[in-house]
């Protein structure tokens, strides 16, 4: 398959989940991102889900990074430049739907791409050698190619890995983990 037709399976496979499966499933992504050893970093970029999507409920990782007392970086999309916008969650954060239904921080504090140290990624599909397919936009690959090289970028899916894709670009950015309900992927050498 190619990708559209990747996106568009893994996008009705979504749609078939009813939302206290999507509460169930990400409670269970949640816990296994546990294992992971990456708690004793700093900056930890996060994407608020897209409910109407139905995206994986990124809440429970919210409370793990508070619980820890972690910087939160969230985004904010620029479409004049093709770009992801980062700024720190506060406690006097605003965050407000944007015309896509994504919810974003008005503004606040910037956070250069530089300063984050582990980002966690939105994602339709990824195979087994830590290739992502997202919505076809490209602002996470534009966005990744920003942050320093040993930046951590960990996908979150429901579903499990396609064994490998036929499309794979030299701006695709590929991940170092992808967690799913019942297995954790590492694509660490």
């Amino acid at each position: 398959m190619n990708k559209a037709e990747l996106r568009k399976k893994y996008k009705a496979l979504r749609l078939e989940l009813s939302e206290d499966k999507i509460e169930a499933l990400s409670l269970e992504i949640a816990n296994q991102l546990l294992q992971l050893p990456v708690w004793q970093k700093e900056f930890y970029h996060l994407f608020l889900s897209i409910t109407e999507q139905k995206e994986i409920d990124t809440e429970n990782i919210l409370h793990i990074l508070q619980g820890k007392d972690k910087n939160v970086v969230l985004s904010k999309t620029n479409i004049k430049e093709h770009k992801l916008e980062h700024f720190l969650l506060t406690d006097s954060s605003v965050i407000k739907k944007n015309r896509w239904n994504i919810p974003e921080p008005e503004g606040g504090i910037p956070i250069a791409p530089s300063q984050i140290d582990v980002v966690f990624v939105p994602l339709l599909a990824f195979d087994e050698q830590g290739h992502r397919i997202g919505y076809g936009k490209g602002f996470y690959d534009n966005f990744l190619s920003e942050c320093k090289a040993d930046v951590i970028k960990i996908g979150l899916s429901f579903f499990e890995a396609e064994p490998e894709f036929n499309e794979v670009f030299s701006t695709d950015i590929p991940l170092d983990y992808c967690v799913t309900p019942n297995k954790l992927y590492s694509f660490k050498n």
